[in-house]
């Protein structure tokens, strides 16, 4: 029994080292993808359990003065800043970066990178705004906010397109420039813009700490699922090419 699993596990990893590095890139991309799912199921179980409340709210007034709960921590510039920052991942802004993005790949004549974003940016919109209204958090209560706010809570849709956008923008960086160092730098990029997206959201009191995990989750693992999809493609494309 012992001889027939280590066979087994010998076969598996020799199938792995023949691998190249798409093929490796895409079994990251699904594990991740996995953990995201399973995040964000777990967040909304916990949430509509109530169980995350108190550190919810804990950490909501932790982040405004004890003497005036509609003054958040820290200098006056702090407020502008969480403002300016949250406007990222506003809906227009977003908007505007992505109508930007795809005239450049029209330009390039990227006709299927310019499918991509929009199927992808489109697609996580809707389905960010399918989980707000079937978990149907309401907005936190304990603090003012200093933002208007009109949808419900969790997941944070700021949180959530803003990773989905910044991504795959970032993805999208990576296939232009040249150099590890480069294709690097626009992840990480990316990944900042939408962490400061996603950070300003609670220091502005609109949302709930786990709404903004659940977001970045849900934004990541999106991102990831419609990469993943193109890569396979083009790789049964390039594969079906050497058949012919």
């Amino acid at each position: 029994m012992n001889r027939f699993i280590s066979d087994i596990l010998w076969h598996q990893w020799r199938r792995i080292r023949g691998f190249g590095w798409n093929e490796v890139a895409l079994l990251l991309a699904a594990l991740l993808i996995l953990v995201c799912v399973y995040s964000v199921i777990e967040f909304a179980d916990e949430v509509k359990e109530g169980s995350t409340q108190t550190v919810d709210e804990w950490i909501l007034r932790s982040l405004r003065r004890v003497d005036d709960r509609a003054v958040p921590i820290g200098p006056g510039w702090m407020r502008e800043a969480g403002l300016d920052l949250t406007a990222l991942g506003s809906p227009v802004v977003l908007i505007l970066t992505i109508g930007a993005v795809i005239g450049f790949l029209f330009l390039r004549r990227q006709y299927r990178w310019v499918i991509f974003t929009v199927l992808t940016v489109v697609s996580g919109s809707v389905l960010a705004l399918l989980l707000k209204f079937v978990i149907a958090r309401d907005r936190p209560a304990i603090v003012p906010h200093l933002r208007e706010v009109t949808t419900p809570s969790f997941p944070s849709g700021h949180a959530m397109v803003s990773a989905i956008v910044y991504l795959t923008l970032g993805t999208l960086l990576m296939n232009i420039v040249t150099g590890r160092v480069a294709k690097f730098y626009c992840l990480m990029i990316a990944m900042l813009l939408t962490f400061l997206v996603g950070i300003s959201r609670i220091y502005l009191g609109v949302h709930y700490p786990t709404d903004v995990l659940a977001g970045w989750m849900a934004g990541i693992g999106w991102a990831l699922t419609c990469w993943a999809v193109i890569q396979y493609s083009r790789g049964g494309a390039k594969h079906s090419q050497l058949n012919e």
